[in-house]
């Protein structure tokens, strides 16, 4: 198998594109043609006119999916890197999509808000911003996700062998010889195997 979809869900700041741009590197080294799909820049280049109501989040998860199929379609692996605070969002992404592989990015909000290079945490607390997730905004932890790392215990590099071997585990890997083993993908991470 080879059609899939990884879709990190997590807090503001907790490490979704750390994490998406590692499995992005470790997935081309494998031979896969990954796409990151970065809320961030997905807002700020392609839908800047979205806000942050439970609506305009919605909207953004339908979008994300949509580019999503776009590019599994043109025979890529979309790696999306999305907040996506809601369950019922995930879930239909999870419906849309091929082989979704919903990843866990769980990282206490104190230490999402210790790492934000935006200053976003603090000025949510200080009410310079509103409807932020974590702060006046829920997050809906997902009750079932195929991966769950946790970026205050684990190195980035860590976390994305914990995913790269469940892929391998749920049979999205190429070929059937010894290289098809997640410590081949650690070569594309700079690890040594």
């Amino acid at each position: 198998m080879s059609e899939f979809c990884i879709w990190l869900t997590g807090l503001p700041a907790s490490g979704k594109t750390t994490l998406a741009l590692l499995l992005e590197k470790a997935l081309k080294a494998y031979g896969f043609r990954p796409v990151v799909l970065d809320g961030d820049n997905l807002r700020q280049f392609l839908w800047p006119e979205l806000k942050f109501s439970r609506e305009a989040r919605q909207a953004q998860a339908e979008r994300a999916t949509y580019l999503a199929k776009l590019i599994q379609q043109a025979g890529g692996i979309p790696i999306v890197a999305l907040i996506s605070p809601y369950r019922a969002d995930r879930a239909w992404a999870r419906e849309q999509l091929k082989g979704f592989v919903e990843v866990h990015v769980d990282c206490p909000a104190g230490i999402c808000a210790l790492r934000d290079p935006k200053d976003l945490w603090a000025r949510a607390r200080r009410g310079e911003i509103s409807q932020f997730t974590g702060v006046d905004d829920p997050y809906e932890e997902p009750t079932f996700s195929e991966v769950k790392v946790r970026t205050n215990q684990q190195s980035p590099k860590g976390c994305c062998s914990v995913v790269i071997a469940k892929l391998v585990e749920l049979g999205y890997h190429v070929g059937h010889d010894s290289s098809d083993h997640p410590s081949a993908l650690s070569r594309g991470l700079g690890e040594r195997t």
